[in-house]
């Protein structure tokens, strides 16, 4: 299936690694121009950048932002803008998983996990959409949410969840503020992918995750992406304020 992508501007937030990395690899396969932001892992995005020209011969830039920092997400954008043309996709996936129970948990852990998980988004979706209003132009946005928006946590990232939930009720709204003007809003709830933000609780406690997944197996990031690329394109054309499960089976709705 041809999903007319070719040529398409895609700005992934957090793109250097893990789910990231997938989707702008799978962006990129269907021929689309890709953005991939990183915060610290300057080489691994511009090693990504190297491959992504090389094996699918399209263009593609590292572009260092912080997602929560607006003043960082404008010209995050306006590099993209400059370097590649007007941007057609935003996939807001850079996150993060630090582990703290509730008891434990500073305030500061909680800021910081809501301001890269939700604040981010916030910034990137508004930026997108002011410039796309501004340009007449249509869109579209996929955030990336969790399982655990929907099941919670019993291990210590009840502020990874709380924000995920959130980002969940934020596609919606967002959704459907824009919606009359051809800019959609969709979010995918990943499960438990074998990236490096997980890998830690892998190593010590794989046998029990794999008792929480129907499929019984740990999901490689490229099934995931194969979901969000879907989204971000012109085939999911009746589709906004929608959040779609690939967990394996862990959320079933």
């Amino acid at each position: 299936m041809d999903l007319h992508l070719q040529n398409k501007v895609a700005l992934v937030t957090g793109g250097s690694r893990g789910l990231g990395r997938a989707i702008a690899l799978g962006l990129a396969q269907e021929g689309a121009k890709v953005a991939v932001n990183y915060s610290r892992h300057r080489q691994q995005a511009a090693d990504l950048v190297d491959r992504i020209r090389r094996e699918h011969a399209v263009d593609a830039i590292a572009v260092q932002a912080s997602v929560t920092d607006s003043a960082d997400v404008v010209r995050m954008f306006g590099e993209c803008e400059s370097q590649l043309g007007p941007l057609d996709v935003l996939v807001n996936n850079a996150g993060t998983w630090p582990t703290a129970y509730v008891k434990d948990m500073t305030e500061l852990q909680w800021d910081e996990t809501l301001a890269v998980n939700l604040k981010g988004p916030f910034l990137a979706g508004r930026e997108a959409v002011r410039r796309w209003l501004a340009l007449g132009r249509t869109g579209r946005i996929v955030n990336i949410s969790s399982q655990a928006a929907f099941m919670g946590s019993t291990t210590g990232h009840a502020h990874y969840a709380a924000a995920k939930a959130g980002l969940v009720a934020f596609t919606v709204s967002l959704a459907r503020e824009v919606a009359p003007h051809g800019i959609y809003v969709n979010a995918v709830a990943p499960g438990f992918m074998r990236t490096d933000m997980i890998q830690e609780t892998l190593s010590t406690g794989e046998a029990q995750l794999l008792n929480r997944i129907p499929l019984r197996r740990i999901g490689d990031p490229a099934e995931v992406a194969n979901t969000v690329v879907f989204l971000a394109s012109d085939r999911a054309s009746y589709t906004t304020g929608a959040t779609f499960d690939a967990s394996g089976g862990m959320l079933m709705r």
